[in-house]
């Protein structure tokens, strides 16, 4: 697991919700949640394009244990990778928008760099 942040939860808890985070983070290319989160979504996004980028099966395997969705898996491997063939990291960026209303916490967006 990828940073030191424990994000309030039990290992188990926490990374069920990184593995959801992240597939539907790629699954819909840009997501908005807390700084933390995103900063943890980041790097585990980031694998799993590298991982498309290879393209055999050794790492479509890899990457689906990881992703829940078979399609999301896919799209990895078909579409997104693809556009980052030349490119040597740094496909996502977080921009921070602010406070959140209700309980303060400092919000993100978390997208796919074009």
């Amino acid at each position: 697991m990828p940073g030191t942040r424990k994000l309030g939860k039990t290992t188990d808890q926490r990374r069920a919700m990184l593995r959801q985070q992240v597939t539907d983070f790629l699954d819909k290319g840009a997501m908005e949640t807390t700084v933390t989160r995103a900063k943890e979504i980041k790097p585990l996004a980031e694998k799993m394009i590298t991982l498309g980028k290879k393209n055999d099966l050794a790492a479509y395997r890899k990457a689906m244990t990881f992703i829940t969705r078979e399609d999301v898996c896919k799209k990895i491997f078909k579409e997104i990778a693809p556009g980052y063939a030349e490119r040597n990291g740094g496909y996502t960026r977080v921009i921070r928008t602010g406070i959140r209303r209700g309980d303060a916490a400092e919000t993100a967006i978390i997208e796919l760099v074009k």
